[in-house]
């Protein structure tokens, strides 16, 4: 049988015509229902040096994060979400010495470990943390450091394989995920991917996050079409802000 690229389009796009979710770009648009019990916001890396104009990464991802309001977004979603009582996940990005004598490591974690992206001193000591490139966004602390923000064992590569963010959505009874944060086609993406394998609903918030703009490679435009073609649902902050807030 041939394969034939029209016909495979044109039977996405019945699909999605019959689900009454059609889209521009004719993908089916399955759509998330939010419960109050059941959802929760994931927020992945909200770090200085992500974030912040003084972070080690602000070169290469300031742009995008400044075209996206991206800082702004995130920090709405986690108001929306703490006004409404839906739990705040953070799944957060650190490195310590012992990181640093791994044998073998993949190109961004090569750049990673070399700008001495995420460092910390001690896994049990906060010593030379406070606004280090590994702390929170200052403006983001008394959302997060109010106690009732969930804050995960750090992720060492990008997903959350190696913390225990399943096993804390699932010990909340969670399998509807909101998820944001940074960056957008490594740590967000990777989640992303991982909790759909984990059986999870998830939607993408697609301006609460920002990518790495590089010659040839901008990384954010590369999220977003693994985004549309991997989550239940893509959606802005403004958007997500509502579906929030009707609840």
């Amino acid at each position: 049988m041939k394969f034939s690229i029209k016909k495979l389009c044109l039977s996405l796009g019945m699909v999605a015509a019959v689900a009454g979710n059609a889209v521009a770009d004719g993908l089916p648009d399955p759509g998330v229902e939010f419960s109050k019990g059941n959802t929760a916001v994931v927020i992945t890396d909200p770090q200085n040096d992500f974030l912040s104009p003084d972070g080690v990464t602000w070169g290469v991802v300031g742009k995008s994060v400044t075209e996206n309001n991206t800082v702004e977004n995130i920090e709405s979603l986690m108001k929306a979400a703490k006004a409404e009582g839906l739990p705040v996940f953070v799944s957060p990005h650190y490195y310590y010495p012992h990181d640093h004598e791994w044998e073998h490591e993949g190109s961004l974690e090569v750049l990673m470990h070399s700008i001495k992206m995420f460092d910390r001193e001690d896994p049990l000591s906060l010593a030379g943390f406070n606004k280090s490139g590994a702390d929170w966004l200052e403006r983001y602390k008394p959302l997060i450091n109010d106690g009732k923000t969930i804050v995960t064992n750090p992720h060492k590569v990008y997903g959350p394989e190696t913390n225990d963010l399943v096993l804390q959505l699932r010990k909340r009874n969670i399998d509807k995920v909101i998820l944001a944060g940074m960056s957008s086609n490594l740590c967000t993406e990777s989640h992303l991917r991982e909790l759909m394998e984990q059986g999870f609903e998830v939607q993408v918030v697609s301006d609460a996050t920002a990518g790495a703009i590089l010659p040839g490679l901008n990384a954010y435009e590369a999220s977003l079409v693994n985004f549309r073609m991997i989550a239940n649902a893509v959606r802005d902050t403004k958007t997500t802000v509502k579906q929030i807030k009707d609840l």
